[in-house]
């Protein structure tokens, strides 16, 4: 069986699909569905009911804080009372055009201590500010059982330092592109024990050859489809040099690790 880290299952792009696209992942044991602002955590807590693979997460996106009510955490807090899974998608982004980055540190480290005192995981988004999120990550309080740096992107020389305040790091498909081969020689350095895999669809669509679901939006735009997930299994097994079976166990034993079994 296959673990999905990281995903938006509840994305409007899908266009109501989502039955139907989880019917076709059936050697998909659990993925975890990441809600990124108050607007979508209730379709991500009815797919979690609905559903017994979807395992929900609730956070908020350094895309969306700018968006939040003045009653946003109580209202995560009451989310994750009835939902009590994960935190995410939480984190900090300093690449994308346009987005202001005041109010995002005060937004990640709130959501980061309600995930420590939870006891619940969290899965954080990053994006140019490594540095940074290692400071705040070093300043605490951290999950105990850990949290997930999904789509990794820091340097190799940056893995022990998060590994150490207790991280895992999970693989995108997008990474099996000819122009990510820094980021897959990144993974090696991984230690064996904190690899998850992930397909963050609908977003980071895998290279067209090893597309096995195409799927399209409305308006033509290519998405990615949940069931990618074996084939970049497949792939990171091929480029690691380890059997399919192998990997499969171990990312299985990390998953439940940090994300529980239920």
């Amino acid at each position: 069986m296959l673990y999905d880290a990281h995903n938006h299952l509840q994305s409007e792009r899908f266009n109501g699909r989502q039955d139907e696209l989880l019917a076709e992942c059936p050697e998909v044991a659990r993925m975890v569905v990441n809600g990124c602002c108050e607007e979508d955590w209730p379709a991500v807590a009815a797919l979690a009911e609905a559903h017994p693979q979807v395992l929900p997460s609730f956070g908020y996106h350094p895309w969306c804080v700018h968006e939040r009510s003045p009653d946003w955490e109580r209202e995560l807090n009451r989310m994750l009372d009835a939902h009590p899974a994960a935190v995410g998608e939480i984190g900090l982004d300093r690449w994308k055009d346009g987005l202001e980055y005041e109010g995002q540190e005060e937004v990640f480290v709130t959501q980061l201590r309600i995930a420590a005192e939870r006891h619940l995981p969290a899965s954080i988004h990053c994006l140019k500010a490594w540095g940074r999120m290692l400071e705040l990550l070093n300043a605490g309080p951290v999950p105990e059982r850990g949290f997930l740096l999904h789509s990794y992107g820091g340097s190799a020389e940056m893995i022990p330092a998060f590994a150490g305040l207790g991280a895992y790091f999970s693989f995108p498909g997008y990474y099996l592109r000819d122009t990510k081969g820094r980021h897959r020689e990144t993974f090696k350095a991984v230690p064996s024990d904190r690899l998850l895999i992930e397909t963050d669809a609908p977003d980071q669509p895998l290279p067209d050859p090893l597309n096995q679901y195409p799927l399209m939006n409305p308006v033509g735009e290519s998405m990615n489809h949940p069931a990618n997930l074996k084939a970049v299994y497949q792939d990171v097994a091929n480029f690691i040099e380890e059997p399919m079976d192998s990997l499969a166990a171990r990312v299985e034993e990390n998953f439940l690790r940090l994300f529980g079994k239920r």
